[in-house]
């Protein structure tokens, strides 16, 4: 497997190495921005015991939310696949955008005009400063690949990092059916 660098539209894999860190543990993140001055990125794999209809009650969608990371945890952020409905969308990679009109998303919501497979929600964001990133990924915290899924909206599964340890292999599938509380083997 080539040695991808992290980049904007790519997913970040934590490390078994990083089990004690509480907010990156087990967690696959999608970096929707990645300069030299900042890196910013959503957890796909952490869903919340809220759905959107708990935080906003006017948008009537029960739509699950995400735990993005843990920068600004009380504000609500979001990636989808319907720029031509959303303006003001800002472009991550093919077929994935970030944030847009939270007024337009509001009245396409209420009116039943996305589905859950074109969107995901997050509370929060996974954020780095200058260099950070890059200096976390050579010291082997993560493992950059490409998003290959054909729709990561869809991907609502908790097991999301393991199934990616297993596809690469190696030393990583030890650590992929490795319990989540080593305590507990």
């Amino acid at each position: 497997m080539p040695l991808l660098k992290p980049s904007k539209g790519r997913l970040l894999i934590a490390e078994p190495s990083i089990l004690g860190d509480l907010s990156f543990n087990r967690s696959i993140i999608l970096l929707t921005e990645h300069t030299k001055s900042s890196s910013i990125g959503f957890i796909m794999n952490k869903p919340l015991e809220y759905s959107l209809n708990d935080l906003i009650p006017e948008i009537k969608c029960d739509f699950k939310v995400y735990q993005g990371g843990p920068v600004e945890q009380d504000n609500l952020y979001f990636i989808h696949k319907i720029p031509n409905l959303l303006s003001n969308s800002i472009k991550v990679t093919e077929g994935i955008y970030w944030g847009g009109d939270f007024s337009e998303l509001s009245r396409l919501l209420n009116e039943g005009l996305v589905n859950n497979e074109d969107i995901r929600f997050f509370l929060g964001y996974s954020g780095w400063g200058q260099g950070q990133l890059n200096y976390e990924w050579e010291r082997d915290s993560w493992l950059v690949r490409e998003n290959d899924y054909q729709n990561i909206f869809s991907t609502h599964n908790r097991n999301l990092w393991k199934e990616n340890l297993m596809e690469l292999g190696g030393k990583y599938q030890i650590w992929a059916n490795a319990p989540i509380d080593p305590n507990l083997n």
